[in-house]
């Protein structure tokens, strides 16, 4: 059962998110406690609670978040091709975009962990973007509508879709990369992986050289060896091609 601290510090915090929704507002001011309890459970992480905890809201987010995001794409940018959508919207509900959103409405201070989470900073990341996908799912369960979810991302995704789209090597490195060697006749990137560690969420768990030509361009780190390879594609296109020094 929730205290009347963790009640008002629920209560709080979605206050602070700023939803432009009367139904919601009216439903923290009245402080619907089957509503808060859904929230409460998507900021409990499973090392505190083994049955009440956000793993399953985290699941339902995860298909919330992509079609809130579909809705988005279709309102702003509705000439766009479905191939284009679809690599926007890879990124504006990628596990990184919500680690930087839950870091933004500062998630971390309202989870609840057990103690060996609490210790665990390589997992910090993790939990963090588990925990917005998680309060996203709680959202949509409110109304059991999408509404609330656009009324409050759409304009966080306007923002951060202008500069992806300004710079496509941000979202689309790999490809971007490729392009530029096809233009100027070389083969194609070799990406070289080396798992550094075991935890999983560690954000250097993997290292990956980027070799041109057979001669190492550049290296960076990464959680997966899909982001490792993606960010020294990233580290190269902004040091040498936009510089212009390849």
């Amino acid at each position: 059962m929730m205290d009347g601290k963790r009640i008002n510090q629920i209560i709080s915090f979605l206050n602070s998110l700023k939803i432009k929704s009367k139904r919601f507002s009216e439903i923290i001011t009245v402080q619907n406690i089957s509503v808060i309890q859904n929230f409460n459970q998507a900021l409990t992480h499973s090392s505190d609670n083994k049955i009440i905890n956000y793993e399953k809201l985290e699941f339902f987010g995860d298909a919330v978040l992509r079609l809130a995001a579909s809705n988005f794409i279709e309102k702003k940018y509705p000439q766009m091709s479905v191939g284009e959508r679809s690599e926007l919207r890879a990124q504006i509900v990628s596990d990184e975009w919500l680690t930087k959103l839950g870091e933004k409405i500062r998630i971390e201070k309202v989870i609840i962990k057990g103690p060996k989470a609490l210790g665990d900073e390589n997992s910090k990341n993790t939990i963090i973007g588990e925990a917005t996908e998680a309060l996203i799912g709680a959202l949509y369960k409110c109304f059991n509508s999408i509404q609330e979810v656009n009324l409050w991302l759409d304009d966080i995704w306007e923002e951060d879709a202008e500069i992806l789209l300004k710079a496509p090597y941000k979202f689309k490195a790999k490809s971007v990369l490729q392009e530029w060697c096809q233009s100027k006749g070389f083969d194609l990137p070799i990406y070289k992986i080396i798992e550094i560690s075991k935890k999983n969420g560690d954000p250097k768990r993997f290292s990956c050289d980027l070799l041109i030509k057979g001669v190492k361009e550049s290296s960076a780190f990464g959680k997966s060896h899909k982001q490792a390879e993606k960010n020294a594609a990233k580290v190269l296109i902004e040091k040498y091609i936009i510089k212009g020094k390849m």
